[in-house]
């Protein structure tokens, strides 16, 4: 994505974002603290970061050699090792970095991208608003924007023909891309997202292992 790019975005969301980030401020994080994609209490991002200087160098966008029956177009998302993989031909594959879900709310198995969003909105559960009541201030939802944690882009998964419920989406935390501590949803870094949300369209397979 180009510097250029990614300030235009910004640019067009930043009267919406500021409108939010001092509500979000008060809450004390609590819109990402709870969120189904997005950090749970307690959870430390320091392992995705090398000696304070920047992601791990495995965590970052690459293109690798990767060997799978999966056609090209294909998304893998390997869980285990934090990795996402856009299948290529020959058996190439840009391979990005990803947070993922605590251990039993990962995704698994086959899933189809039907729905894409640029900036996407938030809107808390019913069971998150009974959790935490400050949550009703967005219960009509969080408008897109750098302060909201569904990030840059989402790629929302169905099965079916209903929605999972499971997004691949950037994050406002770079630091938990690498960590198991959402609660399911797969996380990017925003320039990552952008990258895949511009190579990916509706109707995708996708694969979580």
């Amino acid at each position: 994505m180009s510097d250029e790019f990614h300030s235009d975005d910004r640019q067009a969301n930043v009267g919406r974002a500021v409108t939010f980030s001092r509500r979000a401020l008060l809450l004390g994080g609590a819109a990402a603290a709870v969120a189904a994609c997005n950090p749970e209490p307690g959870a430390t991002y320091a392992s995705a970061f090398v000696g304070g200087s920047g992601l791990d160098p495995r965590l970052r966008r690459q293109r690798v050699r990767y060997e799978t029956n999966e056609r090209p177009g294909t998304i893998v998302v390997d869980t285990g090792a934090r990795h996402l993989y856009f299948v290529e031909e020959d058996g190439w594959a840009t391979r990005y970095g990803v947070g993922v879900g605590r251990e039993g709310r990962n995704f698994r198995g086959r899933a189809t991208i039907r729905r894409k969003a640029e900036w996407p909105s938030w809107t808390p559960t019913a069971n998150m608003i009974r959790q935490d009541p400050r949550m009703r201030e967005f219960a009509g939802g969080m408008p897109g924007g750098p302060q909201n944690p569904l990030g840059a882009r989402a790629l929302y998964l169905y099965r079916g023909g209903r929605d999972t419920m499971f997004r691949l989406h950037g994050t406002n935390e770079p630091r938990s891309i690498g960590l198991a501590m959402s609660s399911g949803c797969i996380r990017l870094m925003n320039d990552d997202i952008v990258h895949l949300y511009e190579r990916t369209p509706i109707g995708t397979p996708v694969v979580v292992i």
